[in-house]
């Protein structure tokens, strides 16, 4: 009740509830779904804030009340935690199972397991009693398709029939993977993080962090992933991980009624996927702070912390890769690096940006092309051919066959004594006699002269069929694809490094740290550094990728020449365009997204970009004792905006406060049910004093000033343009009106300022508008 009013009226609460006082002021109680926003609006984080300011205040004075509110107070401080607890476990287990399902399938579509059809290749010559040390992909109870059905493992019959098959799972794979996208969950396709980033910064996109998605997400990344297709599992894990977040929000009402305290929830949620992702709790928690999250306070980086440190807890009660490591490719280098190697290191940082550049530019032109031809509405046939000729052109070569995660495990190893790879076929020396560790340099054989070439062959259908692939209507992540350019390019520099290391060790440049028959040259370093320096340049990313990659190999002194990869990267791909892969996306589809990143520099003023303009209708505005319901209802249905001014008169145009669309629909929807005498012709008031009903037969007038926002953010008409920008930025803003002398002008929204900072740069400022 508005106190003020109540006294000066005499009537009782009881009164003014059943009508016999003069007027109902609503909002006491908060209404149902008050605090909720349409779709594909965006939050006012100001609001949510103070929201959650207020319910914290309420709960700490009701806790002195008794034990059961202390008890009560306490719960919801540690509802937080067991969030936090929660994601880590589901999103832990999801990704272990994702592991052990795409192990499974993608061995699936060379052959099968006869002991136990469930059995990947690997786990199957595990528990053979008959597998060899030389030969330990050979064992009786793996059997090939060919041999299978034929009875002959060798030969050009075996070999087509092989082939046939490898191609004709992989399109069953990808085929069932688009369909269930199609039919179901339209929103699980793609990388997710772009359309994560947007929400993250206060953008309202329904079911796209939905159990459907979720279900759907899971089971489709399976089968992208199996299927061969140039596709990784990182980016889609954030997203998995995100829905995994949005679920146990809806459990607290804490977090399900508050958008802003959610989409806390959902940082810590990504921080998470990217630890399953690649088992870097730490570099997970920084990839939310430097690359997705919007607001990042410091009770959003403990608990982020707590949730990585959970799932890949989680992950590692699984095991789903058997060697007791949460990642797939864990290393151990036994050679330090030289001053005179940062020399190629910073030329994989260039070919990195390079990379980058071209990757983006080619993608977001084959995705606009997409979006605007016939190929856009035949998502399941362009899924197909892409998958069609990946299979038919991966298979004859045994680097670009085998799954993406596998071959960058490969092309990190270091070349020990056990190693049966082509890439280890160096020519022995019969006099040596060393530790197993420590191998000298030795000149390279048959086998590795013949892999450099498929290497060559594989690094080039990388980089053409990733552009093609990524944005496709099917789960994709980009981290994998971008580490193989960059591990195949970095392996076989190494190897160009370690060759001219041996044949010329008097050469100036190795004299100092190369002697005839030391081990100097580790070329699984070089594919290391060539792996960090692709996927900086397509993401931009710098600390959290130096982070993810040293815990991804486990190599803890090879900072320097990572952080001299990332940035060289990072500053390469940056002179030829700012925008890093998702944000090129977020651009494309026209989100809402004003980039913190992003400098505005042009001197233009609040009165250049306010709406109305000149050519324009005057602004819809209420006034605080003069218009009527009906009024009101018109103003909704004829418009779409998001609120209304509220000013003291048409003429003056003082401006009193501000008052959201959504409440108002429901204060009189409200009124209108439980208050008497609330008719169309009644007169809706803002003002603090209580209005007096004039005659008995007048019609009840609605007091609504608990719903109006006395403090709406308000600029001069000359306020720079750059402070406004800043103003949206750091405040969250959803829109913000102009004033002078305190009478309202006119109104900026986020979406005017998009569009003013889109004028600016040249492009269509309709072409940001989210479609």
């Amino acid at each position: 009740m508005d106190g003020d009013g109540a006294s000066s009226t005499g009537a009782t609460p009881s009164e003014e509830m059943n009508g016999t006082g003069n007027l109902m002021d609503f909002l006491d109680e908060p209404f149902p779904d008050v605090s909720t926003y349409e779709d594909f609006h965006t939050i006012d984080w100001l609001r949510e804030k103070s929201r959650d300011t207020d319910r914290h205040r309420k709960i700490t004075i009701k806790s002195k009340e008794s034990y059961w509110e202390l008890i009560k107070s306490l719960l919801d401080a540690w509802s937080g935690w067991v969030v936090m607890l929660l994601i880590g476990m589901l999103t832990g287990t999801l990704a272990g199972v994702i592991d052990l399902a795409v192990d499974w399938m993608t061995d699936l579509k060379e052959g099968v397991c006869l002991s136990a059809f469930y059995y990947s290749h690997e786990q199957c010559c595990w528990t053979s009693n008959e597998t060899t040390f030389d030969d330990r992909d050979k064992c009786p109870q793996w059997q090939k398709w060919a041999e299978l059905m034929t009875g002959h493992s060798e030969g050009a019959g075996a070999y087509v029939l092989n082939y046939f098959l490898y191609v004709l799972w992989a399109l069953l794979f990808s085929f069932l993977a688009v369909s269930l996208v199609r039919v179901f969950a339209p929103y699980a396709c793609g990388s997710g993080i772009p359309e994560i980033k947007t929400i993250l910064s206060g953008f309202i996109i329904r079911g796209y962090l939905g159990k459907w998605t979720l279900l759907i997400k899971t089971v489709t990344l399976v089968l992208a992933v199996s299927s061969g297709l140039s596709l990784g599992k990182e980016g889609p894990l954030v997203h998995v991980a995100c829905c995994c977040g949005n679920l146990f929000c809806s459990l607290f009402s804490k977090y399900s009624k508050n958008e802003g305290k959610r989409r806390e929830v959902l940082s810590a949620a990504a921080a998470a996927g990217v630890s399953v992702a690649f088992g870097a709790p730490i570099g997970g928690v920084l990839f939310s702070l430097e690359e997705v999250s919007y607001y990042f306070p410091l009770k959003t980086l403990w608990r982020s912390f707590f949730a990585a440190l959970v799932a890949a807890f989680t992950l590692r009660a699984i095991n789903p890769f058997g060697n007791s490591r949460l990642v797939l490719f864990y290393v151990e280098y036994h050679t330090p690096w030289y001053m005179a190697e940062l020399v190629p290191f910073i030329l994989l940082g260039v070919f990195g940006g390079l990379w980058g550049t071209l990757f983006i530019r080619g993608n977001i032109a084959w995705c606009r092309r997409r979006k605007t031809t016939l190929l856009g509405k035949y998502p399941v046939l362009e899924v197909i051919v892409i998958t069609g000729i990946t299979a038919v052109l991966a298979f004859p070569n045994p680097y670009t066959r085998r799954s993406t995660s596998e071959l960058i495990s490969e092309l990190f190893n270091d070349c020990g004594a056990l190693e049966s790879s082509q890439l280890c076929d160096y020519v022995n020396n019969p006099n040596m006699s060393r530790p197993v560790d420590d191998i000298p340099d030795r000149p390279a054989g048959p086998g590795v002269y013949s892999a450099l070439w498929q290497l060559a062959l594989a690094l080039i259908f990388k980089i053409v069929i990733t552009i093609f692939t990524f944005g496709m209507k099917i789960p994709s992540g980009l981290f994998i694809p971008s580490m193989a350019v960059g591990a195949i390019a970095g392996r076989i520099v190494g190897i160009a490094v370690e060759q001219m290391a041996y044949h010329h060790h008097d050469w100036i440049i190795f004299k100092n740290w190369c002697r005839p028959g030391a081990d100097c040259v580790t070329p699984g370093l070089y594919a290391m550094v060539g792996a960090a320096a692709c996927l900086g340049g397509v993401t931009r990313m710098t600390v959290s990728l130096v982070v993810i990659m040293f815990e991804l190999t486990g190599g803890l002194e090879y900072i320097v020449p990572l952080m001299a990869a990332a940035v060289t990267s990072k500053w390469v791909a940056d002179a030829f365009g700012k925008e890093g892969i998702y944000e090129s996306h977020i651009q494309l589809n026209g989100y809402p997204y004003l980039d913190v990143r992003d400098e505005f520099t042009h001197r233009t003023l609040a009165t250049d970009v306010m709406r109305p303009r000149r050519s324009e209708p005057p602004l819809a505005v209420l006034t605080q004792d003069s218009t009527t319901v009906e009024d009101v209802e018109t103003l909704i249905k004829d418009t779409d905006y998001n609120g209304f001014p509220v000013v003291v008169s048409r003429e003056s145009e003082r401006l009193i406060g501000f008052v959201q669309r959504r409440e108002l629909t429901v204060a009189i929807k409200t009124a209108r049910q439980k208050q008497d005498g609330v008719v169309s012709s009644s007169v809706v008031y803002f003002t603090e004093d209580n209005p007096q009903v004039a005659e008995a037969c007048d019609p009840q007038p609605l007091k609504l000033r608990r719903i109006l926002n006395l403090s709406p953010f308000t600029v001069t008409d000359h306020t720079p343009m750059e402070t406004v920008v800043d103003i949206f930025r750091k405040l969250g803003l959803r829109q913000c009106l102009v004033t002078r002398s305190g009478r309202l002008l006119g109104i900026i929204t986020k979406k005017d300022v998009l569009r003013h900072m889109a004028q600016m740069m040249n492009q269509d400022p309709e072409s940001i508008m989210f479609n």
